[in-house]
């Protein structure tokens, strides 16, 4: 799994597998945008072939009574496998950018994002702690002993939490994390973010911009936890396949990697207090977001 970690572009690109293709397709979305719309709470989820984790980041109601504006801001996995349609889908959406958080060797594995005419890459790779390399030969190995001691008995969540806590440590994550909300403040057209299950850097991504904009901490843990329901079916996919192939007898080891667990996002959190004192602190000085752009963050974002 890499970091934001698709599992299976990992895993099927480090075995030489097929990545499974979702679990279920998905209608292409309207043509029109709707920049800065009320949108009922079931268009959370917004249907783009290819894909299985994109969402609108509108509709949270923020401690002072307002709302994140729908049509603004999308997260979503990689898009470097969308079918046509898919393209088609993301350019309904009216993007002016879209934030790669994908290290260059996930992108070499994967390919780049396919995007419609006229939006941006803005690529700010965080790193994966090596998972990406570490998953590939854990199970290259074919070795139940040696993935037992590498990922069982709590070791693949041990790791994914440090994984977190190095969102916060590692200065270029920091500078990652920073650079995007500023990006996400400053432009005025819809911008989409991602890595490549969608699930950890752009869960750690969207957690800091939404409770930078006043939504309250568990509100945001929500939409942070939201990956496992719409990750289920292709990830036991992947499990499945897996095992078919011979590379894991126990592919259950996989998923702590797989999912999101709210023990992960503490470690982030815990570990932006415990650097900086707190998370408002974290913001400024530890990303280097002062209250203007939070302002602009507000205003753009925010209705």
């Amino acid at each position: 799994m890499r970091n934001g970690l698709r599992i299976a572009a990992v895993v099927f690109a480090a075995a030489g597998l097929m990545t499974p293709v979702g679990a279920q397709g998905a209608p292409a979305v309207p043509s029109t945008p709707t920049h800065g719309a009320h949108r009922p709470s079931a268009a959370r989820v917004v249907p783009v072939p290819g894909t299985v984790n994109a969402r609108d980041v509108g509709g949270y109601r923020t401690v002072d009574g307002k709302t994140t504006r729908w049509g603004v801001l999308y997260r979503t996995e990689s898009l470097s496998n969308l079918p046509p349609d898919g393209v088609t889908a993301l350019a309904g959406l009216g993007l002016g950018s879209a934030i790669d958080l994908r290290t260059a060797p996930e992108i070499q594995a994967d390919g780049p994002d396919r995007l419609p005419a006229g939006v941006t890459t803005v690529p700010l790779a965080m790193d994966d702690n090596s998972l990406f390399a570490f998953i590939g030969q854990v199970v290259r190995s074919k070795d139940p002993a040696y993935q037992q001691a590498q990922l069982g008995d709590g070791k693949a969540a041990a790791r994914m939490r440090g994984l977190y806590r190095g969102f916060v440590t590692n200065p270029a994550n920091r500078a990652a994390l920073g650079t995007a909300i500023k990006h996400v403040a400053a432009t005025p057209l819809p911008v989409l973010f991602h890595c490549s299950a969608g699930k950890d850097r752009t869960g750690v991504l969207a957690d800091t911009i939404l409770r930078a904009v006043g939504v309250p901490a568990s509100t945001s843990e929500g939409d942070y936890l939201l990956s496992n329901e719409l990750r289920a079916a292709t990830d036991k996919a992947l499990r499945d396949q897996v095992k078919a192939a011979g590379y894991m007898e126990n592919p259950d080891l996989l998923i702590p990697l797989q999912r999101v667990e709210t023990a992960y996002l503490k470690a982030f959190r815990n570990q932006a207090v415990a650097s900086y004192g707190s998370f408002g602190k974290f913001l400024s000085k530890g990303l280097g977001i002062d209250a203007s752009t939070i302002l602009q963050l507000r205003t753009k974002r925010v209705m």
